[in-house]
């Protein structure tokens, strides 16, 4: 069970972490606003999450102008990818080994 333990990700410790990767997984790339409102976030709170995950590596931020207005969306990194399935599987693990 411990071995399981140290597979899972600090960076994914948070729901909103959690919600934020998800989202991303199955998208290639995702506005902030829809980020903030699918997930019922604050922009700063979401701000402060995306910041967590991009200092790990695990999501790119793409900053650029559609017509005058600024557009920030972002999407998972191959790093991030590969984190995030593989806190899920030991997630996965950790729920099977209880349920036995």
């Amino acid at each position: 069970m411990k071995e399981i333990l140290t597979k899972l990700h600090q960076a994914f410790d948070h729901r909103v972490r959690l919600g934020i990767m998800s989202i991303l997984m199955v998208n290639d790339w995702v506005e902030f606003n829809m980020l903030k409102e699918t997930l019922g976030l604050t922009d700063g709170r979401l701000a402060s999450h995306i910041k967590a995950l991009e200092k790990e590596g695990f999501i790119e931020v793409r900053k650029r102008f559609v017509g005058r207005k600024p557009n920030t969306s972002y999407r998972a990194t191959e790093a991030g990818q590969t984190a995030f399935k593989g806190h899920l599987d030991a997630l996965e693990k950790l729920l099977n080994n209880t349920r036995e």
